[in-house]
């Protein structure tokens, strides 16, 4: 009897033993499940952070810690073209359009910063972490697009360019987001007076829609072709480009280099893609509903 039990409390002795043994992996599964679960949900704490809680208009917002600064700007209506009676042929026919739904658009025009952090170099002649990049083609600017898409998972593009004078108007039927006068208080441009060089983003007032420098600094790149008068222009607020490939593309907002005339709303010009110079950058903007 002695030997039997001893070999009973042994088998029971073993089976307890593998009943804790098995019992300590599924605690170890377990707590790597939730570890991983953790980690899963911080990064998706993480990104949402970034995310305005509601489109609210003059709400901003980053998707990323290096990517560009967003300002949520409103749906609404406005007319296009040159409003004031000073303008080129190509600023007219006059025409109104409606922009549908809510976007969000750099609250600056893409730092120098921003782009070596997507590209990893800098093509800029005025080397400034807190200016806008220029020397970019419209090719250059839509290859930045492209790659930060695939860093944030996001959909960023350029606006379109009645997107952009609807931005850059900010409710304004004058010159200027300001009015109709301009002096060196206002923006960047060339008053022959200060030196000609573009200047860090923001460091002139934010127009009410509460975005910077639409008006000199850099000259912007939209998404559309360049068409030599506005017959037959989107009303919708979407981009004009055609069918094939844009003999030019629009550029504008004028520049650091250029006098007043250049820096109005309204003012337009085209380039090939291809063109770079130290007056020409860009800005980006995404939607956010339809």
């Amino acid at each position: 009897m002695p030997v039997a039990n001893a070999g009973l409390i042994g088998r029971l002795t073993s089976t307890i033993n593998l009943d804790q043994i098995a019992f300590n992996d599924q605690i170890n599964l377990m707590s790597k499940a939730l570890k991983s679960l953790l980690v899963i949900v911080t990064f998706s704490s993480t990104a949402l952070a970034h995310e305005p809680k509601h489109y609210k208009p003059g709400t901003t917002f980053k998707d990323c810690d290096t990517c560009p600064e967003m300002v949520v700007i409103p749906p609404g209506s406005f007319r296009m073209g040159d409003l004031s009676g000073v303008g080129a042929d190509d600023e007219k026919p006059v025409h109104k359009v409606k922009i549908g739904y809510t976007f969000a658009v750099g609250k600056f025009e893409v730092m120098q910063g921003e782009w070596k952090s997507v590209m990893g170099s800098n093509p800029s002649q005025f080397k400034n972490d807190r200016n806008p990049v220029e020397s970019v083609s419209w090719d250059d600017a839509k290859a930045f697009v492209r790659k930060l898409n695939t860093k944030t998972g996001k959909e960023y593009r350029l606006l379109s360019e009645s997107e952009w004078e609807y931005v850059a108007r900010a409710g304004s039927n004058d010159k200027f987001p300001w009015g109709n006068d301009i002096n060196a208080s206002n923006a960047k441009f060339n008053n022959g007076k200060t030196p000609t060089s573009p200047v860090p983003v923001g460091s002139y007032s934010a127009n009410a829609f509460g975005v910077h420098d639409t008006a000199g600094n850099v000259y912007e790149w939209p998404e559309d072709c360049y068409y030599e008068n506005y017959d037959g222009a989107p009303s919708d607020g979407s981009a004009w480009t055609g069918v094939g490939p844009c003999s030019q593309q629009v550029l504008r907002g004028g520049s650091w280099n250029n006098e007043p005339w250049y820096l109005r709303s309204a003012f337009r010009i085209g380039y090939y893609s291809t063109y770079r110079h130290n007056y020409v950058g860009f800005r980006i903007a995404r939607t956010l509903s339809r």
